[in-house]
């Protein structure tokens, strides 16, 4: 039911609450024309967040959907519980306004943002199958979970009856933690699908940042002083940039195509892809990435470089 590639809708929290700053707020006309791209180049799936605007994003991502004459039931929509600063509890007392900011469209997967709060392994899992029993969600994942946190949200949810289908982690060719950490491994022991987020590396795997490095510093938010994005960040992963694009040019791609679509084959049918997008060519190209299959000896290569050039943790 889903296409490997779905949509990242963070940017469309049109510059409201701690998410919304990271971007430049988009016109709801626009992110109606980015969304009409991607589903027509075959994404079939949404994924926001309540933090992604305090709820923005999910009513501009519903209102986007109505606009292309898209009805409930047509696609898949995935949202996410803020934890910090909350229990468990507030899973189920905050749940109507979920449904609320996305116009009573269905939550087909409800997923604990990150496994930092008050809450607990137990009261998450309980909750979420409480909303599953009472049919308020259609499928529990949860994010930024570990391989340890991961096996013990999945036994707990079991025991309550309900499967756990995924684990969405920042997961790029320079960011590969996912892959080194057991997390992974433990996803594909468990048959949890894992959804890469931020697959791009907020955009440094198009190489737009190594043929013009003064871009950066007229980006919004934090992206400018990450160190992956420094110097001597950038001079670390030329050879890595520098294979995508004469894969690219193989492929007759982009360079962010060729870095999406090792995403989707690197570990076969383990990995979802969740690339935002803030202009139609950013959709487009999302949507092209679907389209070919890198050759054995290329996803190799893109293997063996990245391993020289990994950035830890969530902020690179």
């Amino acid at each position: 039911m889903l296409s490997p590639i779905g949509l990242g809708c963070w940017q469309f929290s049109q510059g409201n609450g701690i998410g919304g700053k990271f971007w430049t707020s988009l016109p709801q006309e626009d992110i109606n024309a980015i969304v009409a791209t991607s589903l027509r180049g075959g994404i079939t799936w949404f994924d926001t967040a309540e933090i992604y605007g305090w709820g923005k994003s999910e009513t501009s991502l519903v209102t986007a959907l109505e606009a292309n004459n898209k009805k409930p039931g047509d696609v898949i929509i995935a949202t996410k519980w803020y934890p910090v600063g909350r229990t468990s509890r507030s899973i189920v007392t905050t749940i109507d306004a979920r449904k609320q900011a996305l116009k009573n469209w269905p939550i087909d997967l409800y997923q604990v943002h990150m496994p930092w709060g008050f809450s607990t392994r137990k009261g998450e899992m309980k909750a979420m199958a409480e909303l599953m029993r009472r049919g308020d969600i259609r499928n529990v994942g949860v994010s930024n979970f570990s391989a340890a946190q991961l096996r013990k949200a999945h036994t707990i949810l079991k025991n309550e009856g309900f499967t756990l289908v995924s684990n969405q982690v920042r997961y790029n060719l320079v960011q590969r933690f996912p892959d080194f950490d057991g997390t992974i491994a433990a996803a594909k022991e468990l048959g949890i699908s894992i959804i890469a987020y931020s697959p791009l590396a907020q955009g440094l795997l198009t190489g737009k940042f190594h043929d013009n490095p003064g871009i950066i510093h007229d980006r919004p938010g934090f992206r400018k002083y990450m160190p992956m994005f420094s110097k001597n960040g950038l001079k670390r992963t030329e050879k890595l940039i520098a294979a995508l694009k004469s894969m690219a040019q193989s492929y007759s791609v982009t360079p962010g195509e060729i870095a999406l679509n090792w995403l989707l084959h690197y570990n076969g049918d383990t990995v979802f892809v969740i690339p935002g997008a803030t202009k139609l060519s950013h959709a487009e190209q999302n949507c092209r990435a679907m389209l070919f299959a890198l050759d054995k000896h290329d996803i190799k290569k893109l293997d063996e470089l990245s391993r020289e050039c990994q950035f830890g943790g969530i902020f690179g």
